[in-house]
């Protein structure tokens, strides 16, 4: 990305990146050919094939890296597929937690949740306002098929409270995130984002991985990939 893109992304905090995974979709299906398809999302660990797809210098961690710089490394990841079978709709909100390997008291950090057995907590925001967080699209996603919806600007309005969540997505607007198989959707992870459920669903799997360039403080450590 140049200079003025970089920019535009850190105003809007969004940014499709067309065909991104034309060149390792086979190792990407591959990769996540194990996991079931009839769950709505599966967070995922310690599937070594995906490591090398998610690193700075794959194709999909390569889209991180991008704003991050050559430190960015995934550190969470979850496969969410939307089908006839798991057709969900889900309000504005910002995502606020992130996966560590082990509970430690830190100032700043918490409440602490357990989601499919992996350790989570909110930390501060500044942290998660350092952060991004991507969408490989493995199948098309039309506008029939229930695309992330974005509110463009949002993530710097900080925190939200959550009464005010539907004010500030309507102050900001609505960009509905349309995709083939092979693009990447790119986020400032504290975006407001929803999803209605499809007009006309058919399967509609989605990587979503976030990523970070930075050691958690004192003995924290992300959990990772």
């Amino acid at each position: 990305m140049t200079g003025s893109e970089i920019e535009d992304f850190a105003a809007e905090g969004t940014r499709l990146f067309k065909g991104a995974l034309k060149s390792c979709m086979a190792e990407l299906q591959t990769a996540i050919a194990g996991l079931p398809l009839d769950e709505a999302g599966i967070r995922i660990y310690g599937i070594e094939a995906l490591k090398p797809l998610l690193g700075s210098k794959g194709c999909v961690g390569a889209v991180a890296a991008a704003v991050l710089g050559a430190g960015a490394r995934p550190v969470r990841a979850i496969l969410f597929n939307k089908s006839p079978a798991t057709n969900w709709s889900l309000g504005w909100h910002q995502d606020r937690t992130i996966c560590v390997k082990e509970k430690l008291e830190v100032p700043g950090f918490g409440p602490w949740t357990v989601k499919n057995g992996m350790l989570h907590v909110e930390p501060p925001f500044e942290l998660l306002s350092r952060m991004v967080t991507l969408r490989a699209h493995l199948d098309d996603v039309p506008a029939s098929n229930a695309p992330l919806l974005i509110a463009p600007g949002s993530h710097s309005f900080g925190r939200i409270p959550v009464g005010d969540v539907e004010e500030v997505a309507r102050r900001c607007g609505t960009k509905a995130c349309i995709a083939e198989a092979g693009d990447v959707w790119l986020y400032a992870t504290p975006i407001l984002h929803a999803s209605n459920a499809a007009t006309a669903a058919t399967s509609r799997r989605v990587l979503q991985v976030d990523f970070a360039a930075e050691p958690l403080p004192d003995d924290l450590e992300w959990l990772g990939v």
